[in-house]
């Protein structure tokens, strides 16, 4: 089995088991690699190493996992470990004194049990001669002592520490060549080791001073870890950049004034500079081992940690409470890019940082969204709802947009939506450097919320609108001024689609990686970031276009309601319409029913309204118009109360009624057309209704093909209606009554009738 079938059956194991094999005492490399590659294929061998590889980043992200969860216990052992070395130590010095005092007594009992013999005189001269020379060494050994004094009082470090060498050395040269009694020896090491620790504890002193630093430090730290107290040498190490970390911090001395991006840089760059002379100091004089690198990242934590509470309390707290997001995005950038830097010397202080702040940006954050919100409303309840360029001197609509073309890219909105999208342009600016917080998603869901909220308010400024729950609810109960004409309606509709269409898709853009030039970010992201997340974009400006189209359904229902119902709330479009002129002895004089000739009067305006108001977004426009078209036809299609009475009233629909309903139908269809805006749904739903009308005379037992005229006089009168309508009547040229049905009926053939239509 190659390692590629292998790889298809790990798919289905954990880590663990996957790396089970690896972690045997007796796993061999090469046996592994021959059994598995001697026949495999030179893109299986290809395809073997591409496992191999993605084993070998799983098991070291495993590892990197299993170091963070167990960190703090690491730590704590190896501090621990640290000072149970230094006991033993201590330990250690303690029993080899005792061992020697007890040696010397053991020597004493027995010179002193020795017995007096014939050669005792002699034995009197012998210890005569070593009681001199005893004499002489403690001569030596009082000037040792004297000049070991000297040196230490005149703080002359390197010269006391070649004395206490040079004391070590005398001291086992007599306990080898026994040139010095028990107790001398014993009072030698005891004021070596006297001396050993007030030189230490000088040395301590001279670490803690102000002007010991640099070069001088590191001298006594070396010196002190030279004396045998490592430990303490690099506590002392730590401690001394700590001291001069805090004098750095007073003389910063910020005022209530100067809090904000100068002061976070240069307390920024004070802590993050002295950790960085901090762990450059440790790597020289104690290398890198596990107990002292566990004490200096601790450390260095606990200043990381020290830094942000500061900044927490001066510049964080106030300006997240307030909103302040951008305040807290150059805080957090300007930390995290110096805490970056640090990487290189193994220190990895980022997610310090990412856990310390992400509170507080996450405030800002929120804070921000509901002042867009707040904003926005707050406007609108005073927005006259007329359409005009950006005031002077707000934000751009584009930072790459030209002199010359400035004016033609800047949207025309009301001045509420401008707010809308000022405020909105200028979160997603600070959101998208904060990309290491994972605030992308969060931004365009809370982008969103504010815009179906303006959408709540737009709907609310429609006269008369139907104030559902779910619009309340939006809203907040929110006063909006109200939209009064047809032109401040189109405003509403206009303040959407362009937000919708243009704005707020163009303002997200900023989130995506190679639109962020200042992201400062601890990895480097590939640009396989940015097609994921295009898919994200792709649903949220979907969901956009659902809020944009509450808005046009609300627009469209209320224009519909107000031609279909008079103010008292009768019903214009009725059955009486049609079923009374088949009653009236007179002929009637053929022309559109007044509500449709008011429907293509309110269209007319429409477009005209819209011709100026969405430019470059006609296709908007013609949806609306469209839209509001099939609403009124959809609402006929539906009313059960209105088909009741043409199919089963006690007064059936006779052929006068019927040639007024395919005459409306068709002057929809005709004036539809012609304004491009005729669509299938419509052209289909007339066919059916006109059908269905047919159908209910046909039901009478009247042929209604023998009664309609033909397909040209009903598209003639249409067309005539229109330009009548329109004001362009000219009927010099016309010698034939076209109001008379009078011309040549012919069979009817339905689908003919939607012949004058276009998509």
């Amino acid at each position: 089995m190659s390692i590629g079938d292998l790889a298809e059956i790990d798919g289905h194991l954990t880590l663990s088991d996957r790396l089970k094999l690896f972690k045997s005492s007796q796993f061999d490399p090469d046996a592994y690699l021959q059994s598995k590659c001697n026949a495999m294929t030179e893109k299986e061998i290809k395809h073997a190493c591409s496992y191999l590889l993605e084993l070998r980043k799983a098991s070291a992200e495993e590892m990197r996992k299993s170091v963070y969860a167990n960190y703090t216990a690491f730590i704590r052992t190896s501090k621990e470990i640290s000072v149970l070395e230094g006991e033993l130590l201590s330990m250690r010095n303690l029993l080899s004194t005792q061992a020697a005092l007890v040696h010397g007594l053991a020597e004493g009992i027995i010179f002193d049990s020795l017995s007096t013999g014939p050669e005792d005189s002699e034995e009197e001269n012998i210890y005569d001669v070593e009681n001199t020379e005893l004499n002489k060494t403690d001569k030596w050994f009082i000037a040792f002592l004297e000049n070991l004094d000297v040196l230490l009082a005149e703080k002359r470090v390197e010269e006391a520490m070649a004395a206490l060498d040079e004391g070590e050395e005398v001291a086992n040269e007599t306990k080898t060549k026994m040139t010095l009694s028990p107790d001398a020896l014993l009072r030698l090491k005891n004021a070596l080791s006297v001396l050993r620790q007030k030189l230490v504890d000088q040395l301590a002193e001279a670490t803690c001073q102000p002007f010991t630093h640099g070069a001088e430090l590191r001298s006594a730290v070396l010196a002190i870890k030279r004396l045998g107290d490592s430990p303490r040498a690099h506590t002392l190490l730590l401690k001394s950049h700590q001291q001069k970390l805090q004098r750095g911090m007073q003389s910063l001395c910020p005022t209530s004034t100067s809090y904000g991006g100068v002061f976070t840089s240069a307390l920024s760059q004070l802590v993050f500079s002295t950790i960085a002379q901090a762990a450059s100091d440790s790597l020289t004089a104690f290398g890198e081992e596990p107990a002292y690198s566990s004490e200096l990242v601790t450390w260095a934590v606990k200043q990381t940690e020290a830094l942000a509470l500061l900044l927490k309390r001066h510049i964080l707290a106030s300006s997240a409470a307030a909103g302040g997001l951008r305040v807290a995005s150059e805080c957090f950038q300007i930390c995290l890019g110096h805490c970056s830097l640090l990487e290189a010397r193994g220190l990895a202080l980022s997610p310090v940082l990412l856990r310390l702040f992400r509170p507080s940006v996450e405030q800002a954050f929120n804070t921000n969204l509901k002042r867009i919100e707040q904003s926005s409303a707050a406007l609108a309840a005073a927005d006259d709802w007329v359409l005009a360029y950006p005031p002077v001197g707000a934000r751009p609509f584009s930072s790459t947009t030209s002199l010359g073309s400035a004016s033609i890219s800047q949207p025309k909105l009301s001045s509420s939506a401008h707010r809308l999208n000022s405020m909105v342009q200028g979160f997603l600016e600070d959101v998208g450097p904060l990309e290491s917080l994972q605030l992308d998603a969060p931004a365009l869901e809370g982008v969103l919320q504010a815009f179906n909220s303006y959408v709540n308010l737009l709907i609310n400024a429609l006269p008369g609108s139907m104030e559902t729950e779910e619009n309340l609810e939006g809203s907040g109960g929110k006063i909006v001024r109200i939209a009064e004409n047809e032109t401040q309606q189109m405003a509403l509709l206009a303040n959407a689609s362009l937000l919708a269409d243009e704005l707020l898709p163009r303002a997200a853009l900023k989130l995506l990686p190679l639109n962020q030039s200042n992201r400062v970010d601890a990895t480097p992201k590939r640009g396989s970031d940015r097609q994921s997340r295009l898919p994200e974009q792709r649903e949220w400006k979907r969901r956009l276009q659902r809020s944009l189209d509450r808005l046009r359904d609300s627009f469209c229902r209320q224009h519909a309601l107000e031609l279909i119902f008079t103010e008292d709330g009768d019903i214009r479009l009725n059955a009486d319409i049609y079923l009374s002129l088949d009653g009236n002895t007179e002929e009637p004089e053929w022309f559109p029913s007044p509500i449709f000739q008011e429907l293509f009067e309110k269209l007319t305006r429409m477009a005209s309204i819209a011709t100026d108001m969405f430019v470059g977004r006609e296709r908007f426009a013609t949806i609306l118009l469209m839209r509001l078209t099939e609403t009124v036809i959809l609402w006929l299609s539906d009313d059960q109360t209105f088909w009741e009475e043409i199919e089963q009233g006690p007064t059936p629909l006779g052929p006068l009624g019927l040639q007024q309903f395919y005459l409306d139908m068709e002057f929809v269809m005709i004036f539809a057309s012609q304004g491009r805006y005729l669509s299938r749904n419509l052209q289909q739903v007339i066919k059916n209704i006109i059908e269905r009308a047919i159908d209910a005379v046909s039901a009478t037992g009247i042929d209604p093909y023998s009664v309609l005229p033909d397909d040209d006089w009903f598209a003639e009168v249409a067309q005539i209606a229109i330009k009548m309508l329109t004001g362009k009547a000219n009927f010099g040229n016309m010698d034939r009554d076209v109001t008379s049905p009078t011309a040549s009926v012919s069979a009817k053939s339905i689908s003919s009738v939607v012949s004058h239509g276009s998509n």
